[in-house]
């Protein structure tokens, strides 16, 4: 049987998801349920772990 070829996988990039000002470390939004970060859509967040949504306020 010939190899399988292997997908080059992206890195997570956790790093774009933290902030620093001054002395303070400020974190992306986290789901309540489960504690992983939310991904940010153009009008929502959600969750991909228990798929919690959150739609983003219109101002």
């Amino acid at each position: 049987m010939a190899k399988k070829k292997k997908k080059n996988k992206t890195p997570s990039q956790k790093w774009k998801k933290y902030k620093v000002n001054g002395d303070k470390l400020e974190r992306a939004k986290t789901c309540p349920k489960c504690n992983v970060f939310l991904a940010d859509h153009k009008d929502r967040l959600t969750c991909g772990t228990c798929g919690y949504m959150e739609m983003k306020s219109k101002k």
